[in-house]
């Protein structure tokens, strides 16, 4: 058969966009690479849930406050307002979000993704079947590429695709005992301290009954496993029993351009769309998922290829200002333990954790307090600029 569109990756990104399509009422077929685990802290804010109608039997956790940690080891602690963030375990959550679309009409395969070939007219997805060991190509007419960071589809047919800056993420999912040391399973913390990571953060977060200790960097000839284990130490955690390990780049950069033009458009991590600063890219994915699958249906509809660059438009014209405002900030905070400091100072002040979290909730930047807004531009600056030390007062 031929299909409307071929799906390289079954992470959240792509899972998604075969979901939508397959409602839509196309022909489209999943390739999935069995048997990872993506590393990732697995926060979900509550538009997420909402947007994707995600089922509370994929929260494992509610969390209800953030914590912040210095340098010094100061902590700020950040309550959640009228709310929560949900926590998932990226084992579950990836393979619910692709059962959901074989449901929805989607053809699954497991295998791994080789190479895109084109026969006249003609666009071929080719992949290595897991099961029969076999090579199989898939007609198609549109493909998306959602194949994670160092996407393999991205690096043969888009422009700057194999370019992308990233970081390394390194994870332990561990068994969590409840309250214990500094550990608090209600409560997510952020490591902001050179020692852990000397460009990022760490981090603990709860899953429940198991959590996620790990931390990020781009800086090479950093011990990933040793600062881990580090921050194990220093939560109380070293002896809890490790369940898994895992690794990956995330890339923190949306590419300048998504589609070749032709037949192939790209989505997640791929597109490089998780946020700068924070990370966050399980809400980012499957948006990007989203609007590559509109960007298909639309291109599906018209016969114009030109339709495909809608999903970059479509997700920039909603979330630019953000990753603009959060690339600002990691560039400004994380170059030293110095500027860390300032940072989680800042994040003391009532203002900046209410307009923080007002948009980590809704994945948009607050307009209707323009005074606290001006407050914090001041205290920005006054930080960076050094008239002012850090105050946890």
């Amino acid at each position: 058969m031929i299909y409307d569109v071929v799906v390289v990756g079954g992470g959240p990104s792509g899972a998604t966009a075969a979901e939508d399509l397959a409602r839509a009422g196309k022909t489209v077929a999943m390739i999935d690479r069995a048997g990872r685990i993506k590393p990732c802290g697995g926060a979900i804010p509550p538009r997420l849930i909402a947007d994707f109608d995600i089922p509370d039997a994929q929260l494992v956790a509610r969390i209800t406050t953030a914590r912040m940690i210095s340098p010094t080891q100061r902590a700020v602690d950040i309550p959640i307002e009228n709310g929560f963030v949900g926590m998932v375990d990226r084992e579950h959550f990836d393979e619910f979000l692709r059962q959901r679309a074989v449901g929805a009409g989607a053809h699954r395969n497991t295998g791994t993704f080789q190479k895109i070939e084109r026969d006249g007219e003609a666009t071929f997805v080719v992949f290595r079947d897991k099961i029969s060991g076999n090579q199989v190509r898939l007609q198609t007419r549109y493909v998306i590429g959602a194949d994670g960071a160092r996407s393999d589809v991205a690096r043969q047919e888009v422009p700057g695709g194999d370019a992308i800056p990233y970081v390394i993420a390194y994870h332990e999912i561990i068994e969590a005992p409840g309250p214990a040391g500094s550990y608090d399973p209600n409560r997510c913390d952020v490591i902001y301290d050179g020692k852990i990571s000397p460009d990022f953060y760490g981090w603990v977060f709860p899953h429940g009954s198991q959590a996620s200790v790990g931390m990020g960097t781009g800086v090479d000839g950093v011990d990933l496993k040793k600062a881990t284990a580090d921050l194990r130490a220093a939560s109380g955690l070293a002896d809890c029993a490790t369940i898994r390990k895992e690794g990956a780049p995330i890339p923190l950069q949306p590419l300048a351009k998504w589609d070749n033009g032709r037949d192939v458009v790209l989505a997640g991590d791929a597109a490089g769309v998780v946020a700068p600063s924070s990370g966050e890219g399980i809400y980012y994915a499957m948006m990007g998922g989203r609007v590559a699958a509109n960007a298909a249906i639309s291109a599906l509809a018209t016969g114009r290829a030109g339709d495909l660059a809608l999903a970059r438009k479509a997700f920039m014209k909603e979330h630019k200002m953000v990753f603009k405002v959060l690339r600002s900030m990691q560039d400004a905070y994380y170059k030293s333990d110095e500027r860390r400091e300032r940072f989680v100072s800042l994040c003391h002040d009532v203002d900046v954790q209410r307009l923080t979290f007002e948009a980590y909730m809704n994945k948009k930047l607050v307009k209707a307090r323009p005074m606290a807004h001006l407050k914090i531009g001041l205290k920005n600056l006054a930080h960076l600029t050094r008239l002012v030390p850090p105050t946890y007062a």
